[in-house]
């Protein structure tokens, strides 16, 4: 997949508006979805034509609209109210009659065939209400590329309506697992937010687990346990190179990047104890952060690098802590009944998100890097392993239900908004758990 230079024009089409009448406050923890009407994409040629340019009108509109819907903030007016047809690109829309069949946003658009056989995506966002535009751009590209210019498209819409950016235009890292629980196989796999463009990354020869993207590029690190013991490697995942991220007489595990990318963090085990280290990846040099005969895991930076999170059983049980970036000022978060574990920082650092245990149950939550405004999201059987969409609006994670006494459930991924609603089933082609989202692919 091409992700840098793949676009060769985005213009602006008209200037902005210092002031839009529409915005969607997206605070309330329940709301109703904003109604937005998006008329098929106006273009020369059938949509039935086998990629031709109304199959690729017919299928970035798809991709746009099924973006939107899964953000749970956006409901598509039924297409057979809509009053008025849009023939151009440039025929400013009646709108009268779009405010008839009560829609706050109206979407027009327009794909064309270049002369040198790219496509050219045109799109103009209009506040319903006022009439004005609050949004035009233009983008040509490739053909390969058109499922990459939808989900840029969603995430304009989506920011330029709820003040956020969008989380459309990336990729997921998992563990896809196959075969009986007796010889089963972890290999890690990518695809895109939506559950397309899947590929896998590993063979499936060596058992992986816990990949975590790095913030600033496209590569992961993850736990592989070839050989003897388990060792943590970085991968780049366009070019499939990986490297061994240093060498520990013991066993490492729960790997994950620093803001800027530079550093990671990790959990080694010897002699019956845990401890967090810090591994730069310039010189290659570690530092030890954490120094208890308790279990000390599954460390998590602070955006700006200057704290971890991580969870310890130090306190008689698992709990969260906090302590400074160099291992100093240690303290308790959680204080909540049961056990805590996996905690990640959002990207925006106002949550914490967790995996909780008590009661016999399983439950992904969030709480203030305090530890106060604890809210459990999501319940189950099994739920863990949480994940932030770049924006810090929607968790990713995965999900066993209870199987019975001859067969297992299946172990699949699902998302949930931080409000704690419209939770859903992110389809893969095996079963799959340990996500982790990437940031905004760079254009």
């Amino acid at each position: 997949m091409k992700i840098k230079n793949f676009i060769a024009a985005v213009l602006c089409l008209l200037t902005f508006p210092a002031h839009a009448e529409l915005e969607i406050d997206v605070t309330g923890a329940m709301r109703e979805p904003t109604p937005i009407a998006f008329p098929k994409m106006i273009h020369q040629g059938g949509i039935g034509q086998l990629f031709g340019i109304g199959y690729y009108a017919g299928k970035i509109r798809e991709v746009v609209l099924a973006d939107l819907d899964r953000s749970g903030l956006f409901r598509l007016v039924d297409e057979n109210s809509y009053i008025e047809d849009l023939d151009s690109i440039n025929q400013k829309p009646n709108f009268v009659d779009w405010q008839a069949i009560k829609a706050d946003a109206l979407v027009q658009s327009a794909v064309e065939e270049t002369p040198d056989k790219k496509i050219k995506v045109e799109f103009r966002l209009w506040d319903v209400m006022s009439g004005e535009q609050l949004l035009g751009k233009s983008y040509t590209t490739g053909k390969e590329n058109w499922r990459r210019i939808s989900h840029i498209i969603a995430d304009a819409v989506y920011e330029r309506l709820t003040g956020e950016k969008g989380y459309f235009d990336t990729r997921v890292v998992y563990v896809s697992e196959s075969g009986p629980s007796t010889r089963r196989i972890k290999r890690l796999a990518i695809m895109d937010q939506d559950g397309e463009n899947h590929k896998f990354l590993t063979s499936g020869a060596s058992m992986a687990l816990t990949p975590r993207f790095s913030p600033n590029m496209q590569k992961v690190t993850y736990l592989s346990f070839s050989g003897s013991a388990p060792k943590v490697y970085i991968m780049d995942v366009e070019t499939g190179k990986q490297e061994l991220l240093g060498h520990f007489p013991g066993m490492t595990f729960a790997p994950v990047f620093s803001p800027d990318s530079s550093k990671v963090l990790l959990s080694f085990a010897a002699n019956g104890n845990t401890e967090i280290y810090e591994m730069d990846l310039v010189n290659k040099t570690s530092r030890q952060l954490t120094k208890h005969p308790a279990i000390d895991t599954s460390p998590s930076y602070s955006p700006d690098g200057k704290q971890i999170v991580f969870n310890s059983d130090r306190g008689g049980n698992q709990q969260l802590y906090i302590m400074d970036a160099d291992g100093s000022n240690v303290h308790r978060i959680s204080f909540g009944n049961g056990r805590y574990a996996t905690p990640t920082w959002s990207p925006r650092g106002d949550y914490i998100a967790f995996t909780k245990m008590a009661n016999g149950q399983f439950y992904i939550g969030v709480m203030y890097p305090d530890g106060s405004g604890e809210r459990l999201l999501a319940s189950g059987y099994l739920v863990e392993g949480p994940t932030w969409s770049p924006n810090g609006r929607v968790l990713m994670y995965f999900r066993q239900d209870q199987g019975t006494a001859r067969r297992n459930a299946k172990v699949q991924l699902y998302t949930i908004d931080i409000t704690g609603y419209n939770e859903r089933m992110v389809m893969t082609p095996a079963e799959a758990s340990d996500p982790a989202w990437s940031p905004l692919l760079p254009q």
